[in-house]
């Protein structure tokens, strides 16, 4: 039986993300709530607020593929840059278990897009200061994109998380 390039390159995505995912979420196992709004190093970074902003950017990025820039674009407003910031902390009122739930209804939507989408569509970019002018970017490179982001964002997990505890996801 011949497979296709396509279904090979999505299953090869789907692993991808995945995989990485996989080792953001183990990264947290067995931690409290208390224990995921903890600053263990002198970054402002919390492993709830890691899950939390991966969760967001994924949501965003895969949005980008079927609506354009404007899921990706900058915030307009002081406003905007306040929800963008509370998007890296784990609030108060919200728990690691509900942020992991969300992480996982959104992968499953970012899943079921790589299944579907044509890779080969392109958005332009929106304007901003870490984009190049009139730069575009495939579907395909979006939820490359995606995947790089969690892999660097379980690796700050894995420092968080042995500056903790000393657990380490590997090793």
């Amino acid at each position: 039986m011949t497979t296709s390039t396509s279904t090979t390159e999505r299953a090869d995505l789907l692993e991808l993300l995945q995989a990485h995912r996989h080792f953001l979420r183990f990264t947290v196992q067995g931690i409290s709530d208390q224990q995921a709004r903890e600053r263990t190093t002198v970054s402002e970074l919390t492993l709830g607020g890691l899950i939390k902003h991966v969760s967001r950017i994924e949501a965003e990025w895969a949005r980008f593929t079927t609506e354009g820039p404007s899921a990706v674009a900058p915030p307009a407003d002081e406003a905007g840059y306040a929800d963008w910031a509370d998007g890296h902390r784990l609030l108060p009122d919200e728990t690691l278990a509900g942020v992991l739930a969300e992480y996982e209804e959104v992968a499953a939507r970012t899943d079921e897009l790589v299944r579907t989408l044509d890779l080969d569509a392109s958005f332009p970019l929106p304007e901003a200061p870490w984009f190049p002018p009139g730069a575009r970017r495939s579907v395909r490179r979006t939820f490359l994109h995606i995947a790089a982001e969690t892999a660097q964002h379980s690796g700050h997990a894995d420092i968080l998380r042995e500056s903790l505890d000393g657990q380490k996801t590997m090793g």
